[in-house]
């Protein structure tokens, strides 16, 4: 168990400050009126653990750690739309549609209201 959680910490540290440099440097280059860095992660998250979890679920073989330390960890802290993006996409796969869109409408609209609820608790202290 301690060996996962380290992957996890390592991936995800890594993810994290992959994230802040990418961020950091979209800023300075671009500007920081438009969020492009946590465009650019999402996009580039997605497209990893697209590639990952379809070569290791279908293709080869890999270590069972290996997807803590890339999907869990590393995608975890460079973004968790990543995991959205791919269960969502395996859902429509599996045939689950239905679940698909539960999985688009709760996360983006629970997720909206949770924000606006944390600002607003915020803002009463």
């Amino acid at each position: 168990m301690l060996l996962k959680l380290l992957l996890v910490a390592v991936g995800g540290g890594v993810g994290s400050v992959t994230r802040y440099l990418v961020s950091n440097l979209l800023a300075a280059r671009w500007g920081s009126e438009f969020p492009y860095g946590t465009l650019i992660v999402n996009v580039i998250g997605c497209f990893i653990i697209g590639i990952f979890m379809t070569l290791i679920t279908e293709r080869i073989m890999v270590n069972p750690y290996w997807r803590l330390l890339i999907t869990v960890g590393f995608l975890g802290g460079l973004t968790t739309f990543s995991s959205f993006s791919y269960e969502t996409l395996k859902l429509v796969g599996d045939g689950n549609i239905y679940y698909a869109i539960y999985n688009i409408g709760f996360n983006l609209l629970v997720g909206l209201v949770a924000t606006w609820a944390g600002i607003s608790v915020a803002r009463l202290a």
